[in-house]
């Protein structure tokens, strides 16, 4: 599970996932505007950045294996479902369990619509709890690009106001055989190593953005892995701070 990332400022974001800045990124906003977003670290329930499917004009969602291009959204990460009576949720709703998806209601309706989306990401961050207590670990691509995580995303609407609440969710997947994400979250004693049901988010590459955004359910269900050991770049948060000041003292 991830609770914390930092996003990529929206130049970049438009600039590395071919976003049409010309795609409005809110209902009601002029077409040729760019969302208010800058590089920020991103919890639970804050706004963030994410990318989906631009739809057509005429339809409220993208269809699954449709869309006419790309669109940046500011949105709340927790996924606010068609049934919640408010958009403040008493659960949890900001990571996703992918191989649940088709049967959890609050996820079920958005993962059959092809309401897929990417969140990019510098950075984000998990717990290790192998010198007993909990040291956070700082996650990059090793070739320094961010990452683009595998989502869902869904618009609820206010019945009494007509406010718009454009919402998202992290999708994560088992990693208990994975070298490195099975380091990572507190391990219950009373379970083994294959039944920890330790969790990774998902990296999405570029070259499978359009299959993951726009592609029928099942090109999207073969995205859903866990990235190669190479794909990291991982270590204590604390280390990567004592690096970045001792470059700044010379």
């Amino acid at each position: 599970m991830c609770n914390r990332y930092v996003s990529p400022a929206a130049a970049d974001i438009e600039r590395l996932w071919n976003v049409g800045a010309r795609n409005a990124p809110n209902p009601g906003k002029p077409a040729n505007s760019s969302p208010a977003w800058r590089r920020s670290e991103v919890y639970p329930r804050a706004p963030g950045a994410f990318i989906r499917g631009a739809p057509s004009p005429s339809e409220e969602v993208a269809p699954e294996g449709g869309g006419n291009g790309r669109e940046l959204v500011i949105g709340q990460w927790g996924l606010v479902p068609f049934f919640a009576k408010s958009p403040k949720l008493t659960y949890s709703t900001n990571n996703a369990r992918s191989e649940e998806l088709a049967a959890k209601a609050t996820f079920k309706y958005p993962w059959a619509r092809g309401q897929r989306c990417i969140i990019p990401a510098e950075t984000f961050d998990e717990p290790n709890w192998e010198s007993g207590k909990n040291v956070w670990w700082r996650f990059r691509r090793a070739d320094g690009h961010p990452w683009g995580l595998a989502g869902l995303w869904n618009r609820w609407v206010d019945k009494e106001t007509g406010e718009v609440f454009e919402t998202y969710t992290m999708l994560t997947i088992n990693a208990d055989a994975h070298p490195l994400m099975s380091r990572m979250h507190k391990p219950d004693p009373k379970l083994g190593p294959a039944e920890q049901d330790k969790r990774s988010v998902i990296p999405v590459e570029l070259e499978d953005v359009d299959g993951w955004l726009s592609g029928t359910v099942d090109e999207a269900r073969a995205l859903l892995k866990v990235a190669p050991v190479g794909v990291f770049d991982a270590g204590p948060v604390s280390d990567e701070r004592r690096s970045e000041r001792r470059s700044e003292r010379q």
